[in-house]
């Protein structure tokens, strides 16, 4: 009912369509709606236009708004006071029995389907339940913003590295409280990105207790409306047997959803399925078709992966320029592997003009984002006196790749240890380098792994068998000077 309130402070009805308030000159007395009794008009003249405008759609009669009496075979207690619901409860807008899974309950309990909640809104009914005429709360849309905007504050402080989700400031978790609370609204009203984030907060715990249980409720929730996001993540929880029985065939089955409705994660995801067998027949061109549709979306994975189909000739006919196209795209969203792949691609001039500065370019923006290989490189070209811009030193790129374990940068880091040019000479680490990288079956540091041994230099214990064994490894894959080795002391590999 429209109520205006005096100086005073005391509410006086007023008409519902010219606001007129009663007792005024133009108003003396109002008189109710005899429909739904909540509405009152200061003429008849204003009922009519008001009828029209607006009351004649949200307009519920007195009789409607009251619990029927039921049988006493199927009746259920309402309690009309706090609004509770029980079963068998009617939509108090088309007056359809209500189901939980299509009911959207409002702060003042009164519950409606959520789709003629959402037409009441269409008609512009958007203030008021048409019932008690509380104040409707916001639109699920309006809540789904909302709550993005406020979670996009802590989700950036973790993403940036200055918080985790356990220790965000009093300001970021009181915006994810928030956030958590108006998702859970617009969710209740069945929106089903709002239902998709909730599902999200509950598999990773974020504002909520983490529970698999409830993360796979609101995928499923937001599934029913076609969410592609919330298939993906709901084949994810499948595939992984959480909150659910692991089904590797339903994983797919909701993949293969998500895909098809051009979700890109879930076509590279698809692509990677068919690649290597997992839950489908594998399929070089299956695995490229879907990869194709992830890299024009912009998937940076995708669209290396793709690359190396074309380098290939895997599930695609072979082309070098293709693999540099998607190549290219890859590495100017800083994919350091397509980046590293490139350089080769200009060094030999396939698919692209040959350009050795070109290639030198690319090595080092790989190197610069933590290529092991790419570092490696760096560091041979500046150990060769190839000018490369960058601001380390030769040994300082090989400690970055040998800590990655690339077993190249491992034997020539034991080198600088080993001749102290441009180090201090440490032959503990030189013996330690050379070990880790022939234990990765690196041939030339097998090789002088195997001369340690056999001459007890840099700390390491003299112990012939154990070199001649090294020295065996490094000759099976063609090393020359370990098969000299070998024939010189009458061993036969």
């Amino acid at each position: 009912m429209n109520e205006a309130k005096s100086k005073k402070g005391v509410s006086r009805k007023v008409c519902g369509n010219c606001l007129a308030p009663e007792g005024s000159a133009r108003a003396l007395e109002l008189s109710a709606c005899a429909r739904c009794g909540l509405e009152v008009y200061c003429s008849r003249d204003c009922q009519r236009a008001h009828w029209k405008s607006s009351h004649k759609q949200r307009c519920v009669s007195k009789a409607d708004r009251v619990p029927q009496q039921q049988d006493s075979a199927d009746a259920h207690d309402v309690d009309i006071a706090s609004g509770a619901a029980a079963t068998g409860e009617k939509c108090s807008i088309c007056l359809d029995p209500l189901a939980d899974a299509s009911a959207a309950t409002l702060e003042c309990t009164h519950k409606f389907h959520v789709a003629c909640l959402a037409d009441l809104r269409l008609l512009g009914m958007k203030q008021t339940c048409p019932v008690c005429r509380s104040p409707l709360p916001p639109g699920p849309e309006l809540l789904d913003d909302e709550a993005s905007q406020c979670y996009f504050v802590p989700f950036q402080l973790v993403k940036r590295g200055e918080a985790t989700w356990s220790t965000l400031p009093a300001e970021a978790q009181l915006d994810l409280e928030t956030a958590v609370t108006k998702w859970c609204a617009a969710a209740e009203q069945g929106c089903a990105e709002a239902q998709c984030a909730l599902g999200h907060l509950y598999e990773n715990g974020h504002g909520v207790t983490q529970s698999d249980d409830e993360a796979v409720k609101w995928y499923t929730e937001a599934t029913k409306q076609e969410d592609m996001a919330a298939q993906y993540n709901l084949g994810n929880l499948y595939f992984e047997g959480r909150g659910v029985a692991q089904n590797i065939e339903a994983g797919v089955s909701w993949y293969r959803k998500a895909a098809e409705q051009g979700h890109g994660v879930a076509q590279f995801a698809l692509g990677m399925l068919f690649d290597s067998g997992l839950g489908v027949a594998k399929s070089d061109s299956e695995a490229a078709r879907w990869w194709s549709k992830a890299a024009e979306q912009g998937h940076v994975e995708a669209q290396c992966y793709l690359g190396i189909m074309y380098y290939r000739g895997t599930g695609v006919a072979q082309s070098d320029a293709e693999a540099v196209r998607w190549w290219q795209r890859a590495a100017k969203q800083g994919d350091k592997e397509a980046q590293y792949r490139l350089r080769k691609q200009y060094e030999g001039g396939y698919g692209v003009s040959k350009s050795d500065v070109e290639a030198a370019q690319w090595y080092l923006k790989a190197a610069e984002q933590g290529h092991k290989q790419a570092q490696f490189k760096i560091g041979s070209m500046l150990d060769m006196g190839v000018a490369v811009k960058s601001h380390l030193k030769s040994v300082e790129w090989f400690k970055l790749a040998a800590d990655q374990g690339d077993a190249e940068a491992q034997l020539a880091l034991g080198f600088k240890y080993f001749d102290g040019r441009e180090i201090r000479k440490n032959p503990t680490e030189t013996a330690r380098l050379w070990k880790l990288s022939a234990e990765q079956g690196f041939d030339m540091a097998q090789f002088f792994w195997g001369q340690l041994l056999e001459s007890g230099r840099c700390g390491v214990r003299k112990n012939k068998k154990e070199a001649i064994k090294w020295f065996k490894k490094a000759a099976e894959q063609g090393h020359a000077d370990a098969k000299a080795k070998l024939r010189s002391t009458g061993v036969k590999f």
